[in-house]
């Protein structure tokens, strides 16, 4: 024993040789750090961690990312809305937040924060759900890419996809379909689509409308959500597009937020001005949900994508070389061209049109006849609702929901004067609100539209004139167009393609 002892090497010469080893070991390290690059790196520690998980650990793990190929991926949008109900005593953080901007009070949200989980229990199942976040460096612009981990025991492997991920889509549709907050979405190109609360008053009861296009309208809604099987039977994707055209201030805006309360959806508020070309623009609007809407306001001012083609092609070959059409024509060899009128209809009716199911498409313009017939056809904009001037029955609904009365002795004096003169319905709203006293409210109504009939007169006086001048050969200097008629176009309230 005390010769076995004897030929044990020193504590000293046993911290030499850890010493040595660890140096080397460092070095070595240092080398393949220098030689090797990050991604391969990861990508080897990835592949042992899996091969080592793989032999010994007897958990299984579904990733379910955020994107499926080209598009969302609503098992991860289930997920979402399903995990929140199942928080426990098991789990360690929550994310907490609000974007209700209307209430500081209101309650928070719950949301499972980045690298926390979540353990549910399923038939005698027990499962781990994880959420993780990487950048995803595939892309021109670094984008942040979620996914959760779903780890169950090897046995349950198969119950886990046949019988609990059919039952957390089930439920988080039935959560989805009774949410009492709806959300508007705008895009950026530094985010992607933003939301926050959206709690508008508007719905079909306080819309100034008459009953028949509001019943039109309801009806046509209700019909469009409960004709699933017959899009499908038909080979049609499910949607419905709205066009709501007329002078600015007659409604086209409260109408939208009546639909989305009607129908329980979100909406998804566009401005074509953060679009950089039509990759972009599909991009983006296949990543909106289903049950929505997507909403294009004043879809004519965007002349790359609205614009009939041929009146434009007749200005430019009409147009002269000076400044700004110089300017412009430079514009359009930019290396972000924007959205064209092809990439908007290869969503709205081409191939790209069947991703995504149950949604409603609005465009609201104030120039209908600058659009392009591209736009209008049947299949694109479905229903053309011409959204005019105030009539004697929006302002009885305007009078009641403002001042709440139904009956005055001024109402057949202003209904006379609404006849003769154009007014829209945010311009009787904006004079219905100087007064809580009936009386004093409807007498400055009175005092507006004459002011507004007299101004007419004198308008058309002037137009009058002008024509006399120019018949007699004389120079006359043009006068701005003033809207001297209720409407150009159509007559018809509700036009069906």
């Amino acid at each position: 024993m005390a010769t076995l002892l004897r030929e044990l090497p020193s504590l000293s010469s046993i911290l030499s040789a850890y010493a040595s080893i660890s140096a080397m070991i460092m070095l070595l390290r240092t080398i393949l750090n220098e030689m090797i690059p990050t991604r391969m790196q990861d990508y080897i520690s990835t592949k042992l961690s899996e091969l080592i998980s793989h032999r010994f650990s007897p958990n299984f793990t579904y990733v379910i990312e955020e994107r499926w190929k080209a598009v969302d991926n609503e098992t991860f949008r289930a997920i979402e809305a399903y995990l929140p109900t199942k928080i426990g005593s098991s789990t360690n953080s929550l994310l907490l937040g609000s974007n209700d901007s209307h209430s500081i009070t209101s309650p928070p949200d719950i949301a499972i924060p980045i690298d926390s989980g979540v353990v549910d229990e399923f038939e005698g199942m027990q499962i781990t759900w994880k959420l993780y976040s990487k950048e995803n460096k595939k892309y021109t612009y670094p984008r942040e890419k979620r996914y959760f981990h779903l780890i169950c025991h090897k046995r349950f492997r198969e119950n886990v996809l046949q019988r609990y991920i059919p039952y957390v889509s089930k439920t988080a549709e039935d959560i989805l379909k009774k949410r009492d907050i709806l959300n508007i979405y705008t895009y950026s190109q530094d985010n992607g689509w933003d939301s926050t609360v959206f709690k508008h008053p508007s719905t079909f009861e306080t819309l100034a409308m008459d009953e028949e296009r509001k019943r039109f309208i309801m009806d046509d809604l209700d019909l469009f959500v409960n004709r699933k099987d017959f899009f499908e039977s038909v080979g049609r994707a499910w949607k419905r597009g709205y066009l709501l055209y007329g002078p600015p201030g007659t409604g086209k805006s409260s109408l939208v937020a009546a639909i989305a309360n009607y129908l329980r959806y979100n909406i998804y508020d566009l401005q074509f001005q953060s679009v950089r070309n039509d990759a972009d623009l599909r991009s983006i609007l296949t990543s909106t949900t289903n049950r929505s809407i997507l909403l294009i306001e004043d879809i004519d001012c965007s002349a790359k994508v609205s614009r009939d083609r041929n009146r434009v092609k007749d200005q430019e070959e009409d147009s002269s070389s000076d400044e700004d059409n110089a300017e412009e024509k430079g514009n359009r060899f930019s290396l972000d061209p924007g959205a064209t009128l092809s990439g908007l209809l290869n969503f709205i009716d081409g191939l790209w049109s069947s991703c995504g199911d149950e949604r409603i498409i609005i465009f609201t313009t104030n120039h209908k006849d600058r659009l392009d017939p591209a736009l209008l056809r049947p299949g694109r904009m479905d229903v053309h609702i011409h959204m005019g001037h105030c009539t004697p029955v929006g302002l009885k609904k305007l009078v009641t929901t403002y001042l709440g009365i139904k009956k005055h002795d001024l109402l057949s004096c202003i209904e006379d004067r609404i006849q003769r003169i154009p007014v829209t319905p945010a311009e009787v709203a904006q004079h219905l609100m100087k007064s809580d006293t009936p009386e004093v409210a409807l007498q400055c109504l009175i005092e507006f539209l004459d002011e507004k009939g007299l101004e007419k007169e004198q308008a058309a006086l002037l137009k009058e004139h002008q024509e006399d001048l120019v018949k007699k050969g004389k120079k006359v200097v043009p006068i701005a167009k003033q809207d001297m008629k209720h409407e150009e176009s159509d007559n018809r309230s509700i036009y069906l393609t």
